[in-house]
């Protein structure tokens, strides 16, 4: 079998890095596949995200924001070799101010179950993971039973828990110059 690679990205983790790290940089993700592939050829890019929450009946700003995001993981579904996965924001009650608590869920899950399908059916020999959080450790040690490489990318401000840090083949920090070559 020829090298392929299956990039997973965490998009809640990414929208935060390049919020807070790169003050909003607005990237192209067909670049960000190419970098993250480092040349071997891409299987596909899986990218996970859940629409934003919406109030019943939902807020103009809530619905002007739901719209933005829909809009955007359909630009993404367009791209070559890649698919948006959707989790979903589920309200938990509210905090002493009124503001409603919200959890992702199905995410995690999504992300774990698609790198061990690959991994399984020997359909990649590589995997590329932009994330910072250790539920994926189950699905990458299987994924590294199988024989597949596993390539964390990670953000130096969010710096990825431990164990996945340690449990991965190679790493690489998405510096500053990385995201300037991305830029849109």
């Amino acid at each position: 079998m020829n090298d392929k690679i299956a990039l997973f990205v965490d998009g809640g983790y990414l929208d935060k890095v390049l919020q807070d790290e790169f003050s909003y940089a607005r990237i192209d993700y067909e670049k960000l596949s190419k970098w993250m592939s480092n040349g071997v050829e891409i299987f596909r890019t899986y990218y996970y995200s859940c629409l934003p929450y919406q109030s019943d009946p939902p807020t103009k700003e809530e619905s002007e924001r739901f719209s933005g995001k829909q809009k955007f993981h359909y630009s993404l579904n367009q791209l070559p070799r890649f698919v948006v996965r959707e989790g979903k924001l589920e309200l938990r009650g509210r905090n002493e101010n009124g503001n409603p608590i919200l959890v992702q869920k199905r995410v995690d899950i999504l992300l774990g179950a698609d790198l061990v399908l690959l991994s399984t059916k020997q359909r990649i020999t590589h995997a590329g993971i932009l994330t910072g959080d250790s539920d994926f450790l189950p699905a990458i040690e299987i994924a590294k039973n199988e024989g597949v490489l596993i390539h964390l990318f990670h953000s130096k401000q969010y710096f990825p828990h431990h164990d996945l840090w340690q449990m991965s083949d190679n790493r690489t920090v998405i510096n500053y110059n990385v995201i300037k070559g991305m830029l849109r």
